[in-house]
């Protein structure tokens, strides 16, 4: 065990600067998924600005409702690309030669995932810029700006742990993609992230109970709130680092199958 956890750390430090040297090096890629959320928050923002009029609705303003939805909604379809990497790496035969040498498998996915919880970091500030560039204005204070950053990167971590998962199993870009938007859409419809839960459907609400999506959501809009419920936050982050922790487990062992298979 004593030498475990430092193999782990320094496996984890060597593939994390491996994927931010190959992520930094494509600017047009960084330029992409900094453009993106910027065009969802202005066009949301623009087309449904007049639902705080329903009544019902418990905001006053709806960019400043949106923004930290769109928030978790870009560290969602973000991290659904990241196996996109390890498919890669599968067709150039990276990912053999690095599961037949003493790499921690561990440190293997980790690395990859916090490279790209830094895009998921940059794409957060970004957001909130434009979102209080529009009018949004928050009186969380910096406790509410720090839990929303926490919980968008549990958000790209847990989905970026499926996405990887999904490319292990399924070795196919096309399938990835299939997967992957079939999971996002319905996660990004079926919560709170666009619309107030007092004014959408019952069953919404249901779904959105479960949903990883969802807890994110809640967490940071009552973390930015004037008068916090910090129990909310605390057991929606809970949820949600839970469910990030699970699905990184069973990502890990993925590599296993993905072995047997080769």
């Amino acid at each position: 065990m004593s030498t475990a956890a430092p193999g782990f750390t320094s496996h984890t430090r060597f593939i994390t600067g491996r994927w931010l040297r190959a992520q930094y090096r494509q600017p047009a890629l960084i330029a992409f998924t900094l453009v993106q959320p910027a065009i969802w928050l202005l066009l949301f923002g623009q087309l449904f600005k007049g639902v705080v009029n329903i009544p019902g609705f418990s905001d006053s303003s709806y960019i400043a409702f949106l923004t930290p939805g769109i928030v978790m909604m870009t560290a969602l379809m973000t991290s659904g690309w990241s196996g996109t990497t390890f498919i890669a790496d599968m067709e150039r035969g990276v990912m053999d030669r690095m599961l037949a040498s003493p790499v921690s498998r561990g440190g293997l996915m980790a690395g990859q995932l916090i490279s790209n919880a830094t895009t998921t970091l940059i794409q957060t500030i970004l957001v909130f810029a434009i979102g209080m560039a529009a009018g949004a204005r928050y009186d969380g204070g910096a406790a509410g700006y720090l839990v929303t950053i926490g919980v968008s990167m549990l958000v790209g971590i847990g989905f970026g742990s499926l996405s990887n998962a999904v490319a292990l199993l399924t070795r196919q870009q096309e399938a990835l993609i299939g997967i992957s938007q079939f999971v996002s859409l319905p996660l990004t419809f079926m919560s709170s992230i666009m619309i107030d839960p007092s004014v959408a459907p019952h069953w919404v609400n249901v779904a959105a109970r479960f949903n990883p999506v969802d807890w994110a959501a809640i967490a940071a809009r009552q973390a930015l709130a004037a008068d916090p419920d910090w129990s909310s936050v605390l057991r929606h982050s809970g949820l949600l680092l839970a469910f990030t922790l699970f699905v990184g487990w069973l990502s890990t062992r993925a590599f296993r199958t993905y072995q047997r298979s080769v």
